[in-house]
C-alpha cells in the first residue's frame, strides 16, 4: 500500500488563529479504503484538520494534497473547490439538513444543482441510500420529525448521493443520545466494509478499533501518536494517549 498515491498527505501542515497555533506541523498519509479516526483531547485540533481537507479552512504553512488537489495554495479556483467538495462529502456532527424540504428533496438536492443531473436519476439514487440507511419510509418526512439518529443517517445518505470518493466525519455521534449512537455507528461500519475511504474525528473508541484501520492520536495541535488502530489502542507507546485512554475507558 506504501507505493500507492496518499488520497490525502499532510505534510508539516500548520494552521493558526491569530497568534493561536492549532496545527503544529502535521504529518500523516491516507490510502484509498483506509478508514482513519483522529482522537484527542478537546481543543487539539482535531476538528480544524478535518475542515482543512474540504477547504472550509485554509492552511498558514506546510503542505496539504486531497485527491492530487493541492490546497496548500492561498487561492483555490472555483472549478477546483467544486472539483473537491464534489469530491469529498462531509457529515456534521449538528445534521445540517434544511429544515423546509423532506428527506428526499434534501438528499436531491446537491446531485441536482450541483452535478447537474436529471431529478429522475437523483430520485432513484437518493431512495437507494436511504434504503442503505433504512430510512426507506422517511422520504416525505421532514427534519423535525426524525429523531437524531435518523438525522444523522439521513445525512450520510445525503453525501453518499454525491458519489464521493472520500467521506470526512466530524464527530458524527456527540450529539445523540446515547441510545441512538449504534445505528449511526452501524451504518459506518457497513460503509467501511464495502469500501468507502473515511476521516472520522471520533470519541467513540469501541468505532475505532473495531472499524478503522489507522488511528491519528493529536495532543496540542501535534502528531503524538499514529499507526494501525488495534496496535495503537492496545498497545500505546506515549504517555499522553495512555493517560487519554484511561480517561475515556473509565
Amino acid at each position: 500500500m506504501s507505493t500507492a498515491t496518499p488520497v490525502i498527505s499532510f505534510d508539516s501542515l500548520r494552521k493558526s488563529y491569530g497568534s493561536l497555533e492549532v496545527l503544529r506541523g502535521i504529518t500523516a498519509a491516507l490510502y484509498k479504503g483506509d478508514v482513519v479516526s483522529i482522537i484527542g483531547t478537546s481543543g487539539c485540533g482535531k476538528s480544524t484538520l478535518l475542515r482543512c481537507c474540504n477547504r472550509l479552512e485554509t492552511i498558514n504553512g506546510g503542505k496539504l494534497k486531497v485527491l492530487d488537489i493541492d490546497l496548500s495554495q492561498p487561492k483555490i479556483s472555483s472549478q477546483k473547490l467544486k472539483q473537491l467538495r464534489t469530491k469529498v462529502g462531509m457529515v456534521f456532527q449538528q445534521f445540517n439538513l434544511f429544515p423546509h424540504l423532506n428527506v428526499l428533496q434534501n438528499l436531491m438536492l446537491a446531485p441536482t444543482q450541483v452535478l447537474k443531473e436529471t431529478k429522475a436519476e437523483c430520485r432513484d439514487r437518493a431512495l437507494h441510500y436511504l434504503d442503505k440507511v433504512g430510512l426507506s419510509s422517511k422520504a416525505d418526512a421532514y427534519p423535525e420529525q426524525l429523531s437524531g439518529g435518523q438525522k444523522q443517517r439521513v445525512a450520510i445518505a445525503r453525501s453518499l448521493c454525491m458519489k464521493p470518493e472520500v467521506l470526512l466525519f466530524d464527530e458524527p455521534t456527540s450529539a445523540l443520545d446515547p441510545e441512538l449512537v449504534g445505528e449511526v455507528l452501524t451504518v459506518m461500519k457497513q460503509l467501511a466494509e464495502e469500501g468507502m475511504t473515511m476521516v472520522v474525528v471520533t470519541h467513540e473508541m469501541s468505532f475505532a478499533r473495531e472499524v478503522a484501520n489507522k488511528v491519528i492520536f493529536l495532543n496540542q495541535g501535534m502528531v503524538e501518536e499514529q499507526g494501525d488502530a488495534k496496535k495503537v489502542l492496545t498497545n500505546p507507546q506515549s504517555d499522553r494517549l495512555k493517560a487519554f485512554l484511561s480517561r475515556i475507558n473509565d
